[in-house]
Order: structure tokens, then C-alpha cells, then sequence
């Protein structure tokens, strides 16, 4: 049973399939190599990929170039892969590995879509494990945290987190009487439940003062997929009231 998919860029060839335990070499040297990256900067033997399962390794057989492995649906998670390393474990399921070379950046993406989950066994006698966050998903301070996490889930993980003014328009469709004192205050609130902030929301203030805060809110929901893709449906229904 295949477990990674190697996926070339644009003019490197059809997509390669791992199984367990099999290996894939990249490099510029044609013959020697599963992936040619035909480029006078990438390293003849460049590196190496083996599947693992339910995830892959990398190894950068390379002797000065550096790897990124980026998460192209995340809020800019990055591993890199050190000149020499081997074996280096990537923790995305889809996956995006860069290399410099000669002041271009190549790519190809690799997808590891294989989940291996523990089976549920008998529950243990005692008090239940409370929620790490209590989001619930028909409140609009929900609806604000979806629309703050939009850019990126669309398909931007570098994006800046929306203004409130975007925030505003964006949620006028299903929360007419959206102002921006309200939006902020939804922020200042989510702020609070998350933990970022040990007090009470503040009166909304014009100005850039809350830039730091989204992007906090943003990554921590990220991380944790407190909003997935499938959430941002919400904006295009009604939200309930705070």
C-alpha cells in the first residue's frame, strides 16, 4: 500500500507513489536519480526521501544548501533540513520542499495522506478530561475567529491577519449590525477565552494596537485546528449571538 505521493513542479514528470519502507532519490544528474531537478544549482545527488508509513524522512545529501519543508496549508510552520542531515522527519501531511538554487527557489510537494489511529478501547471509570478550549461554533465570536483565519485556510499561510474594518465587511453578510467596535470587542473577548490575555476586554481603540493580538489568535487556532476549512462555511450562514 502506497503511503507518500511525490508531486514534481510543473515540467519534472508524473507524480511517484512510496510504500513503506521504499526511497526516492532527487537530484540534477539524470540516470542516477527517481526526481531530476535538471538545474546547475541542485547538487547532482541533492537527497533523499523514504517513506515511513504514515509519514517520511528526508535526507539532505547536499554539502551547503540548507531545505525548507513547508506546510503550504498551514499559518507558516517551516522544518529545515541542514546540509548533511539525514533521516530528518517531516511532520505535514502535505508537504513542500524548497531548494535554492543559483538564486531560484525549486519545489515539489510531497503528500503523506496514510493516518494510522489508535482503536477506541473501554473508557476509564473517573472524571472526564475537560476541553483544552471551549469554542462553541454558533457564537459570533466564532464566526470573527473564522473570518480572522480565512486568508490563510483559503490558501495564503503567509497572509497578515484581516483588519477589523475587513473583518467588518467581511462579516456584514451574516451579522448586519456589525461595527467595529463590536469586532474588537469579539476579539478582546476571544483573547480572553484563549488565554492570551489575563483580563477583562478593554473598550475598542482605533489604530493598529490590535495587530500583535490577531496574529496571536490566528496561530494558536491554527496550530491547535480550533478553525478548519470546514468552518469557514459559518460565513456564509448565521451566527448566533455572543
Amino acid at each position: 500500500m502506497y503511503s507518500v505521493i511525490v508531486v514534481p513542479g510543473a515540467g519534472h514528470g508524473e507524480q511517484l507513489r512510496l510504500a513503506p519502507g521504499e526511497r526516492l532519490r532527487f537530484g540534477r544528474r539524470a540516470g542516477s536519480n527517481d526526481l531530476v531537478l535538471a538545474h546547475e544549482g541542485v547538487s547532482r545527488a541533492a537527497g533523499e526521501i523514504t517513506a515511513q508509513g504514515a509519514f517520511w524522512v528526508l535526507s539532505n545529501l547536499s554539502a551547503h544548501q540548507t531545505y525548507a519543508v513547508e506546510n503550504p496549508e498551514g499559518a507558516g510552520e517551516h522544518i529545515k533540513v541542514a546540509p548533511g542531515r539525514l533521516d530528518a522527519p517531516v511532520p505535514f501531511e502535505f508537504a513542500r520542499v524548497v531548494l535554492p538554487a543559483a538564486g531560484e527557489l525549486l519545489h515539489f510537494d510531497v503528500w503523506a495522506p496514510r493516518h494510522d489511529y489508535a482503536s477506541a478501547g473501554p473508557r476509564a471509570d473517573g472524571a472526564t478530561t475537560r476541553p483544552a478550549f471551549g469554542l462553541d461554533p454558533t457564537k459570533r465570536y466564532f464566526a470573527v475567529l473564522a473570518a480572522l483565519c480565512e486568508p490563510r485556510l483559503r490558501g495564503a499561510p503567509h497572509a497578515p491577519a484581516p483588519t477589523v474594518d475587513q473583518l467588518t465587511a467581511r462579516l456584514a453578510p451574516i451579522w448586519p449590525t456589525a461595527n467595529r467596535a463590536a469586532v474588537q470587542w469579539n476579539i478582546d473577548y476571544l483573547a480572553i477565552k484563549l488565554r492570551l490575555r489575563p483580563t477583562g476586554p478593554g473598550p475598542a481603540a482605533p489604530g493598529p494596537r490590535l495587530n500583535g493580538k490577531k496574529e496571536s489568535l490566528v496561530s494558536l487556532a491554527l496550530r491547535f485546528d480550533l478553525v478548519r476549512e470546514d468552518d469557514l462555511g459559518i460565513l456564509a450562514g448565521a451566527a448566533g449571538a455572543r
